[in-house]
């Protein structure tokens, strides 16, 4: 049985915290495997000293659907205590915010992507507390898409942004805690950083494995089968194809209506894509791109998900739609996550020379082993910071 860092927080609670001031950064999805929430769970383990919340993109209850969409600060209806938005007028923690606590409890339900922008609120939450001198201490929790696979190209200086900060691949096969740990270390961050980790995961577990319940951290992650596919599907968000927001299935379904079923699927042939299987279909988002109107497109059944390459299969359809339908297809324009010159679709790959590669018709398996060099001294590194 896996039991999560908050729940080896609350059975043995740490003698350090006697008497500290404690903020806990979190979202409607930080619960333990009974559902009752971290900030519950932390104010019965420490009475009276928790002081203030802290909620990242997408608000508290995971209700703001989309990118840009921002959170204002509340006050939490149970506890009494402040929220602080963390996806609002700021994204980066105040001095007058960090006043409230001694120690920054995080307890975050992460989806092992680089793009999720949950890892780069962590990210400025401890160059705060290195600044102010606070502690931080990640929960930490199961990566819902195993700890093995490593998949894409590392990120590139000048794509950095709030879907990138760091070099890391697109699927980086680690916890939110090792994440905290390497790039604390790697990239000299400076915060003084403790990792209580999930007792009894393994590398190879995919999230069903675990026996926790699934409670969704953002609005269109309502599965866990929907954050293995997301390494790949979250790229049609630079572009104008539908990623499946506004249906029942996000990031399942995609497409358009100038998509032909079998155009596509015969551009793709020439590549290998394990694991998958793409049912043809037509769907209608009810919000989003292509609102009200039927688009082509398929639903990726993910069949073998320890053969699944979620990052190759999107990068091959991306290659299909750019050179099938150069007068249809089309990029997203900026602004994106608070990016307003740079091209959101380079910014979300991670690499501004790919989308030309992919355009020109390049053979995608020898634009993959032109990563394998990065990719193999990437897994070295992120071997000092295994937990598990």
């Amino acid at each position: 049985m896996v039991s999560l860092g908050i729940e080896q927080l609350v059975a043995q609670p740490l003698s350090s915290l006697a008497g500290k001031r404690l903020a806990l950064l979190c979202n409607q999805a930080s619960t333990d495997r009974r559902f009752r929430h971290s900030r519950d769970l932390v104010m019965e383990a420490f009475p009276g000293q928790l002081t203030c919340l802290f909620t990242p993109q997408h608000g508290f209850f995971a209700e703001k659907q989309d990118n840009m969409i921002e959170s204002d600060h509340i006050v939490d209806s149970v506890s009494g205590l402040p929220v602080f938005s963390l996806y609002g007028e700021v994204r980066r923690p105040t001095a007058a915010m960090y006043d409230h606590f001694d120690v920054l409890l995080v307890d975050i339900v992460d989806v092992g992507t680089r793009v999720y922008t949950f890892l780069y609120t962590l990210a400025y939450c401890l160059e705060e507390a290195a600044r102010f001198g606070k502690k931080v201490i990640v929960l930490d929790r199961p990566n819902p898409i195993g700890g093995e696979k490593v998949e894409g190209n590392l990120l590139q200086a000048d794509c950095k942004s709030f879907v990138g900060l760091f070099p890391l691949p697109m699927r980086h096969g680690l916890t939110f805690g090792e994440l905290a740990l390497l790039i604390n270390q790697e990239y000299q961050l400076g915060a003084d950083l403790e990792v209580i980790g999930a007792q009894g995961w393994q590398r190879s577990m995919l999230y069903a494995e675990t026996g926790l319940p699934w409670v969704f951290p953002s609005p269109n992650m309502p599965l866990p089968i929907t954050a293995l596919v997301y390494p790949g599907q979250v790229i049609w968000e630079g572009t104008n194809i539908s990623e499946g927001r506004g249906t029942s299935l996000p990031f399942e379904l995609f497409g358009a209506p100038f998509w032909d079923h079998d155009e596509i699927l015969a551009s793709i042939s020439r590549v290998p894509l394990p694991g998958c299987f793409l049912r043809p279909l037509a769907f209608e988002p009810t919000s989003n791109k292509w609102a009200g109107q039927t688009c082509r497109g398929f639903q990726l059944h993910v069949t073998d998900p320890q053969q699944f390459l979620p990052y190759r299969t999107t990068l091959a359809l991306l290659q299909a739609a750019m050179t099938l339908y150069p007068d249809d297809f089309a990029l997203k324009k900026p602004p994106y996550e608070y990016e307003y010159q740079r091209v959101p679709l380079d910014l979300i790959l991670g690499d501004s020379k790919l989308r030309g590669r992919l355009a020109e018709g390049g053979d995608l398996l020898d634009i993959e082993a032109g990563w394998r060099d990065d990719i193999d001294r990437f897994k070295e590194i992120r071997r000092n910071y295994f937990i598990y």
